[in-house]
């Protein structure tokens, strides 16, 4: 019988096999059966555990054949050698007293395919056979390989990209105040002193410019505030306690905020991903659960930070997670992502729960500031 060779496996280079056999004679019987059935094969014949070792180190093999039972080397063990190398290798035994229960017990432990001596004519389309399933799972794992490599990339690109963001946003809010501030707080004091000295033509004018003009400061403030909360100079929890604040007063939910701290300390990256992560779920909150109260609990300890969102609302479908426009929550669980941390978004048939959770500080930095002291 001639197997054809050609397609994925064809090779330039005979098929190298590692040969785990004490008997010479088996060997050789194995090699010309693989010869005769048209197989380019350079192989080589070992018998004990360093042998194998050092064959593996030392050079690439295309697949492993074993005798079952050697003086000096079982298969199950060697196939546990194979195995523990990283090495994607079809494994085949070979065995002239393999019973039933042995050769399913060998399959479970990962061979690929078991013969038996003396009946050797489906020795290499069984080959074959390992080498193309072999062959098949390690393009499947350069594939996973190469895709947690482009998600890695992706990540750090987004990190990049949300650093440049909130810096951008910092500079933004810092010219707001220092260069739109200045100059409205300018025309401001303009209009009041044509408010008291002009006519009153000129006064009632000047009153309702007034008023566009503290509209507008609002107006600024607020942008201001968003883009990069000067609240948070002041310390977290002062932070929080305003944005709750401003969500009482436009939405109209009872919102009950409790925390087991005085006061938090923590890095510019990890207060934003705590404050945006409370601002889009109550943003959330308004635009879609139809809540009427909402439960803030920020827990510190241990060093680490838990903040869990809590409504009474409609509840968020489990569909909802996966949209493709579902920017904001995916957006939250990077900034998690960022710190060490991590999000979870829990729906339910009413309510939404949304969980942070983040080292304090980074942990690689914590075990060397710990080994300095």
């Amino acid at each position: 019988m001639n197997v054809d060779t050609a397609g994925p496996l064809a090779a330039e280079r005979p098929f190298r096999l590692l040969v785990l056999e004490d008997s010479e004679l088996d060997y050789e019987l194995l090699v010309a059966t693989l010869s005769r059935d048209g197989l380019p094969v350079a192989a080589r014949r070992i018998e004990t555990r360093a042998q194998l070792v050092d064959a593996l180190e030392a050079d690439e093999w295309d697949a492993v054949i074993a005798d079952h039972q050697l003086p000096a080397l079982g298969g199950t063990e060697a196939l546990q050698l194979v195995r523990a190398s990283g090495r994607i290798l079809p494994f085949l035994v070979v065995s002239g007293a393999l019973g039933e229960e042995a050769a399913v017990a060998a399959m479970r432990n990962g061979a690929d395919d078991y013969l038996v001596k003396g009946r050797l004519a489906r020795l290499a389309p069984a080959l074959l056979n390992a080498m193309s399933l072999a062959h098949a799972r390690r393009e499947r794992e350069r594939a996973a390989r190469a895709l947690e490599h482009s998600e890695q990339r992706l990540h750090e690109l987004y990190v990049h990209l949300q650093s440049v963001v909130d810096d951008e946003r910092a500079a933004i809010a810092r010219e707001i105040h220092d260069d739109i501030g200045g100059m409205l707080t300018t025309l401001r004091l303009d209009l009041s002193w044509i408010e008291r000295n002009g006519d009153a033509a000129s006064a009632e004018r000047a009153r309702h410019a007034l008023q566009t003009v503290v509209g507008i400061m609002q107006s600024a403030q607020r942008i201001q505030r968003n883009l990069r909360p000067p609240v948070l100079d002041a310390g977290l929890l002062d932070a929080m306690n305003w944005q709750i604040a401003e969500f009482r007063r436009s939405a109209g939910v009872d919102v009950r905020f409790s925390h087991n701290v005085a006061a938090v300390e923590l890095d510019d990256a990890r207060a934003m991903t705590v404050y945006r992560t409370l601002q889009e779920s109550l943003t959330n909150v308004a635009r879609h659960a139809d809540a009427s109260t909402v439960r803030i609990d920020l827990i510190v300890g241990a060093g680490e930070l838990s903040l869990e969102i809590v409504d009474d609302g409609v509840g968020l479908a489990p569909e909802a997670l996966a949209k493709a426009d579902s920017f904001g929550l995916r957006g939250l669980a990077e900034r998690a992502r960022r710190v060490g941390g991590w999000i979870d978004v829990s729906p339910g048939e009413r309510g939404t729960c949304v969980l942070l959770s983040m080292p304090l500080a980074d942990r690689a930095a914590a075990a060397e500031a710990e080994v300095a002291r």
